[in-house]
């Protein structure tokens, strides 16, 4: 009995002691934390409680950052929450996650929300991890506070969250927060928000999400500039964004987002710099919108040279489109300029005038009813982070000027050759010739070398002659490289004509033995080896290029299919219906496959009238087109026949669009449709059952409304 008696006072002795070192902690805590001379921002002075005022017994906190529910006290004489709050701030002082969080769920669950700066302090700890489990409990955290006390969340620290999932590629929590934020009128400022961005669009997700947060930013900041808000800051015309947001446009091949981005730019009058009309020439090349590129040309000839090297894009864009559309006359042009560029700009030294932004017209050409999109392309920014010209084949940059690459030249040999026009070659050729560089004198041999190495020896002879009567002859080489061509074919009489028109016009010396006309077919082996290894040299890989790009080489439907889907964006720009329609049945009958431009083109103009009904008869075609071209399944054409089909009412269509999307497992912005919906249909069958339908159709009409809401959220 004593034994028994002696264990049991052992045992409390040990448990008082122990508690007693837990109130000492949580003492500690109180004292460190009501004692510092911080105060949270949104807290009055009145809030405040020192760890003078305690009393043992007594209740230590203010209710008004818990629950209503009276705390528990402790048979010694502290109450539960003291303790568990005191845990949790050593938590965080040691930066103890796992401890930090239990301990913030038992408080949640028996007293409510700690005070705003235990909150705070936990958010910043969670968003400053990098385990994305961490993050994502934050971004819980954050939901439940809103639910609850939106004033406790401060700007600050959503910013920090937001920055942390960007980084840790979480681009759609990410997305979460910054609509929570624009929701509040209350976003970070510029610098911080372009780094967030900066960061979402490395994915496709976060590019879909970020292209659409910014539509919605700039669509919202008209109506919040009335209030003091970092969104007043916006329409300062912030350049950064928009260059991020396209360019991850053009990485992910989201061309019509893209080309929704240039609209905004010109509505909201965000100025694009170099960088942004490098980029915006990537996503018209995509889009096959030639007229609209060449709108951009007369203001870039006026741009200093050291600026050259950043629209080689553009004039790989306008180039390339130039073939597409099978223009040679104005690919030819445009070469000329390409190596005339540099002459000109020297010749006209420093003696120019300071430059000024100018527009540049979008859709219409008339700039007082169009869109007009402000750019100054003098302008670049030092701290870019871009890296636009991933695609260029066509015009390369070499010691500091622009040239043409051998697939170019390779392009243009075979239109020429195609259309019989070698004479117009030969000038061009000619006229590159007396821009005075090494890389053009090059040039015109190398098309002479590469026409010889494919046979096409009376082209080269034709070349050789328009440069001789311009002024401008080659050197000897090209002329035995033909030589040697006409011997190894056996067409003497050409060699010999050859031969003499050489020696006629002193290109050759006379009295060379080796080319003597009556050794032309007895030459000894090695040295019509010699000859064979000299023409060789002069062709480089030009020839390679010729053969690729002939295996290449679009047919008349492919240039026809160009031009057609031209006529049929600029009518639906003019709201020429039925113009449009025209040109689409001329595709149709001449059997040319529509492509995502096609279709893009007719939807933006039948959406800008309303017309939704006629939206859902292309879409028969759209569907009858996706089964033969699997190119066709473009997340941009079904977001936006989605977003038509949600505004016309059309649920059906909206549900069938849904599924084709996560049976092609493309990501779906919820945030947007949701928005749409309640844009258009905010009410919409909300106190009808499906009892209450007066027929199948409107049975199925409201079933489909029903899991249109469950699957937004909405329900």
């Amino acid at each position: 009995m004593a034994c028994s008696l002696r264990k049991a006072i052992t045992v409390c002795s040990v448990f008082r002691k122990s508690y007693s070192s837990i109130v000492a902690v949580a003492s500690n805590a109180i004292r460190l934390t009501y004692n510092s001379t911080y105060v949270p921002q949104y807290l009055g002075t009145e809030f405040s409680i020192s760890y003078e005022n305690y009393k043992p017994g007594g209740v230590m906190f203010s209710r008004q950052f818990g629950s209503s529910r009276e705390s528990e006290t402790l048979s010694w004489g502290v109450s539960s929450d003291v303790v568990l709050l005191g845990k949790l701030e050593s938590a965080l002082r040691n930066h103890n996650l796992e401890e930090a969080w239990e301990t913030y769920k038992d408080f949640k669950r028996l007293y409510g929300f700690p005070n705003p700066f235990l909150v705070d302090k936990l958010l910043t700890e969670l968003s400053y991890s990098s385990d994305s489990r961490w993050l994502k409990r934050a971004c819980n955290m954050v939901g439940s506070i809103l639910k609850e006390k939106r004033e406790m969340l401060r700007t600050e620290l959503m910013t920090k969250l937001c920055l942390s999932l960007a980084r840790a590629q979480i681009p759609v929590q990410a997305s979460s927060i910054l609509r929570l934020m624009l929701d509040k009128g209350n976003l970070p400022p510029i610098d911080m928000l372009g780094m967030i961005i900066f960061h979402m669009v490395k994915t496709d997700t976060g590019m879909i999400v970020s292209s659409n947060i910014l539509i919605e930013i700039y669509g919202s900041s008209q109506q919040l500039t009335t209030k003091k808000s970092t969104c007043t800051e916006l329409n300062k015309h912030n350049t950064l964004l928009f260059n991020l947001v396209l360019d991850a446009c053009t990485r992910f091949g989201s061309s019509c987002k893209g080309h929704q981005i240039i609209e905004l730019m010109a509505q909201v009058g965000v100025t694009a710099d170099a960088h942004t009309i490098s980029i915006i020439s990537l996503i018209h090349e995509m889009n096959g919108m030639r007229d609209e590129l060449k709108k951009f040309k007369k203001h870039i000839n006026q741009v200093s040279v050291p600026l050259v090297s950043c629209y080689q894009q553009f004039y790989e864009s306008l180039l390339c489109l130039h073939f597409k559309f099978n223009d040679i006359d104005a690919a030819s042009d445009l070469v000329q300029d390409i190596y005339g560029f540099q002459v000109s700009h020297h010749e006209q030294g420093n003696e120019t005038t300071p430059p000024k932004p100018c527009l540049v017209a979008i859709g219409s050409d008339n700039l007082r009813t169009g869109l007009k999109l402000r750019i100054f392309p003098h302008s670049l920014s030092r701290d870019s982070v871009f890296n636009v010209g991933r695609n260029q084949v066509l015009v390369m940059y070499k010691n500091g000027k622009l040239v043409l690459s051998n697939r170019a030249l390779a392009k243009l040999i075979i239109q020429y050759k195609r259309s019989g026009r070698i004479n117009d070659l030969s000038k061009l050729l000619c006229s590159i010739q007396k821009k005075g560089s090494v890389e053009s004198s090059r040039m015109c041999s190398d098309v002479v070398a590469a026409c010889i190495c494919m046979g096409w020896l009376e082209i080269a002879h034709d070349i050789l002659d328009d440069l001789d009567s311009e002024g401008n002859p080659l050197d000897a080489s090209s002329y035995v490289s033909l030589l040697t061509a006409y011997c190894n074919n056996n067409k003497l009489r050409e060699a010999e004509a050859l031969l003499k028109q050489l020696r006629k016009s002193g290109v050759i010396n006379a009295s060379d033995p080796l080319l003597a006309p009556a050794s032309m077919c007895e030459l000894e082996t090695e040295s019509k080896k010699k000859l064979k290894e000299l023409g060789s040299l002069a062709k480089g890989e030009l020839a390679y290029h010729i053969v690729e790009e002939m295996r290449a080489e679009e047919n008349e439907a492919s240039f026809m299919m160009h031009d057609l889907n031209f006529s049929i964006y600029f009518f639906m720009k003019a709201h020429m219906v039925e113009d449009a329609v025209r040109a689409y049945r001329k595709m149709q009958a001449m059997k040319i496959h529509p492509t995502v431009s096609t279709f893009m083109n007719l939807l933006n103009g039948y959406s800008s009238l309303g017309m939704y009904r006629e939206i859902t008869i292309l879409w028969g075609d759209i569907k009858r087109n996706m089964k033969s071209h699997k190119n066709l399944n473009t997340r941009d054409l079904y977001e936006f026949l989605l977003l038509n089909f949600l505004r016309g009412g059309y649920f059906h269509k909206v549900m069938e669009v849904i599924g084709l999307m996560k049976e092609n497992g493309m990501y779906l912005d919820k945030w947007v449709y949701r928005r749409e919906f309640l844009k258009y249909h905010k009410g919409l069958y909300l106190r009808i059952k499906v009892s209450d339908a007066k027929n199948d159709v409107q049975t199925q009409r409201i079933e489909h409304v029903r899991h249109f809401r469950k699957w937004v959220g909405l329900d």
